[in-house]
């Protein structure tokens, strides 16, 4: 198998560029001007390596043979091309990362679905600054001051209401 001649840059710069933050700008364009470069030099060298001119060779080395032993050692030299061993290992991690994105996909939509819900419910209610004491009630039980089944001390914060917690344990408990 022969290697592939490289004709132009297969990434894509718009789109990534899309996705570099702000702050990393100017290493993602130092990183393109890079890549660029190389590639410019890479297209700007033939394709296939110049061919070697054996009788210049035979006219200017005075050792007999010599020139035609390396050009036969140079014939039967073939360097072999790497045999692709990772693609299919590529492939397999790109096909489970694909199923993740999938996955994560749903899971997003039916986040999304539960919290157009919840928004749908709060769109429903009276506007805070539109609601009486019975509406906040109603609306969030478990947010709203029941001075009857659980009176509270002011600041009605957890924090500030545990002695009387504690008492309510005990009064259980005998």
């Amino acid at each position: 198998m022969a290697a592939k001649r490289i004709a132009k840059s297969s990434i894509n710069w718009a789109q990534l560029a899309e996705r570099v933050p702000e702050h990393q700008r100017p290493l993602f364009l130092a990183f393109k001007s890079k890549s660029d470069g190389y590639l410019r030099r890479v297209i700007s060298l033939p394709e296939n390596p110049p061919a070697i001119d054996w009788s210049h060779y035979k006219a200017k080395v005075p050792v007999a043979g010599m020139v035609d032993e390396f050009q036969k050692q140079f014939a039967a030299l073939k360097i072999p091309y790497p045999p692709d061993t990772v693609s299919s290992q590529i492939d397999a991690q790109e096909k489970e990362i694909k199923e993740d994105i999938e996955k994560f996909k749903r899971e997003s939509n039916e986040r999304i679905a539960k919290f157009q819900k919840q928004l749908e419910h709060l769109n429903s209610l009276l506007p805070y600054n539109e609601m009486t004491m019975e509406d906040f009630r109603n609306a969030h039980p478990e947010l709203a001051l029941d001075p009857l089944n659980k009176p509270t001390f002011w600041p009605h914060i957890p924090e500030e209401n545990r002695e009387e917690e504690a008492q309510e344990a005990k009064s259980a408990a005998h």
